[in-house]
């Protein structure tokens, strides 16, 4: 068994029924790559499960890069042209924010049958039928996606489901992480991020047949511990070439990015042995200072032009009275008409906005979490940390203030604050994993009396992707994770519950639990629940009528505010 990988030596050799090694090397007019792949039938459980570990020999499928020739490039059509079939592209861009559009364009103009069977690394998939890697999804020419979160894409979802895609889900820090390590020739690295999950066990699907079953499984994970806590081995993630926009480059390859634009980018073109970028501004050398650049010219093969314009995803703005403009951005004042369930949610946010305290560092997740802000009291600062790469965010733009560069995790439009600073991802999850965030607020589909949260799968129903997710919760003793989330299910069914059914995002991290009936606080040590505010006109009996977990009740029960 030396040959297998650790983890599956660790966690069931027993259970080993076949194992093949199989160098397989496809003709170049078909496939050009080799790999070297382990398939690995485990009996399991009620049934035989796949796994597939396969390594790229990227040198045959390399574009050729010589020294000391100019780095400009007529058009993207020819920095593409000798791309190969099976090559991993790493692909830069959040949402369609700083996404390659021209460069992805040139690639789908190539069509399947001349470039196909890529192997796709990038946060998302674009947006479809309007831009980013969903265009190649639709082609026809990428067989397998690396990626932390679906999204809406119904193209990506069904072929997904139908086997015509490989899906590898990875949380967003750690993808981010992989890519820096490749590029600083670093082969592996232990993380928090994902213990006692899915990712750990290598439980999520990653390939099905026509059918639907699931033929292929994630790779589960080495695991070692450090001062008393599991981390998990993560392997560097290099690609074959990048591809990726910037704001300016000048002919030395020298960029600077603007606002979240970053985001992957400058990981990536240190992490592919051919590195190409669109520009929106060619300059010559000497004409961008040195004190301004993002990603030094070394880390860059070929320049070209960007032809395609910028996209905002998400259209999001205010109305110049300073109203709102839609839900998310609702005021107190106005909540007096809405509906029940604004009224609930309205509710929620405000009591969240108490774990806010003034100065603060916080992550508030999509949804309720959004809310809170506008419930701090008047000169109450907090700095909002959006995981895409901004500290410092600010409401939603005015229509004429869009900024195509600047959006939030959600991939919506929005604003700076003055003292705001933008960055890439590595260093966006350096503050999640670090502990450098003071309170992080998210919701869930359901949440332990541990304090086990689940919020990003339904096996069978919803499987979007765990986004950012796990890196937010990786450091629960250092940043306080607090839950906001109605009470109940749209089918009655309570999400405070004793154990989750769902797969987990991490196991004992939330410390609060804030709902539309009450407050949970959690003792994550003993795994117990306490209840300490009611919502007003709400009674404990009816707390626990609607709350599968086992809870007590503090001596001193307060009312929500």
């Amino acid at each position: 068994m030396a040959g297998l990988p650790r983890a599956l030596r660790q966690t069931a050799p027993a259970l080993l029924i076949a194992r093949q090694w199989a160098a397989s090397t496809t003709s170049t007019a078909t496939r050009s790559s080799s790999k070297l792949s382990l398939r690995v039938r485990i009996q399991k459980g009620h049934g035989v499960r796949n796994l597939s570990y396969s390594k790229h020999w990227r040198s045959q499928s390399l574009p050729t890069v010589t020294r000391g020739e100019s780095k400009l490039y007529a058009s993207a059509d020819d920095a593409v042209a000798n791309i190969r079939s099976g090559s991993v592209i790493l692909s830069s861009g959040f949402g369609l924010c700083g996404v390659p559009e021209t460069l992805i364009e040139a690639i789908r103009q190539r069509g399947p049958e001349s470039l196909h069977s890529l192997t796709a690394v990038s946060n998302n998939a674009g947006a479809e039928g309007r831009g980013g890697l969903a265009l190649l999804i639709e082609s026809g020419q990428i067989d397998r996606m690396i990626m932390s979160h679906l999204g809406s894409n119904k193209i990506l979802e069904k072929k997904y489901l139908t086997g015509k895609i490989a899906v590898e889900l990875c949380p967003q820090g750690t993808i981010a992480e992989r890519i820096r390590a490749a590029g600083s020739g670093i082969p592996a690295f232990f993380t928090p991020t994902g213990g006692h999950t899915f990712i750990q066990q290598g439980e999520i699907p990653v390939c099905h047949d026509a059918d639907g079953n699931v033929v292929e499984y994630g790779k589960p994970r080495e695991t070692r511990i450090f001062n008393g806590q599991p981390f998990l081995m993560e392997t560097a993630l290099p690609g074959d070439v990048a591809i990726l926009r910037a704001w300016k480059v000048d002919k030395a390859g020298n960029c600077v990015f603007r606002y979240t634009a970053k985001g992957f980018a400058p990981l990536m073109a240190k992490a592919a042995k051919v590195a190409i970028v669109e520009a929106e501004n060619i300059v010559e050398v000497g004409e961008i200072d040195p004190n301004d650049v993002d990603l030094a010219g070394i880390f860059i093969d070929r320049i070209v032009p960007a032809t395609k314009p910028s996209q905002v995803e998400v259209f999001k703005t205010r109305s110049p009275e300073g109203d709102g403009g839609d839900a998310k951005q609702a005021k107190p004042a106005k909540s007096k008409g809405s509906s029940d369930a604004q009224e609930r949610r309205i509710r929620i946010a405000r009591r969240a906005a108490k774990e806010l305290k003034h100065g603060f560092y916080v992550n508030l997740g999509i949804g309720i979490p959004t809310l809170a802000p506008e419930f701090l009291p008047h000169g109450h600062q907090v700095w909002i940390q959006s995981e895409n790469g901004i500290l410092g965010m600010g409401p939603y733009p005015l229509p004429d203030e869009v900024d195509p560069d600047i959006v939030n995790a959600g991939k919506e439009s929005v604003t700076l604050v003055p003292g705001a600073a933008t960055f890439d991802s590595s260093e966006s999850f350096s503050m999640i994993r670090g502990g450098h965030v003071d309170v992080s607020i998210l919701g869930a589909l359901q949440v332990s009396a541990a304090g086990d949260l689940a919020n990003y799968m339904i096996p069978g129903k919803m499987f979007k992707g765990m986004g950012g997710a796990m890196d937010l919760v990786s450091n629960p003793d250092n940043t306080k994770i607090v839950v906001a989330t109605e009470h109940v299910a749209k089918d009655g069914s309570s999400k405070v519950v004793q154990s989750c059914s769902l797969p987990l995002t991490g196991a004992r991290v939330v410390s609060t639990i804030i709902t539309d009936l009450c407050v949970f606080e959690v003792d994550r040590k003993k795994g117990t629940l306490s209840l300490t505010e009611v919502a007003p006109g709400v009674d404990v009996e009816e707390v626990r009528s609607k709350t599968d977990a086992v809870f007590s009740v503090a001596d001193d029960l307060k009312t929500m505010e």
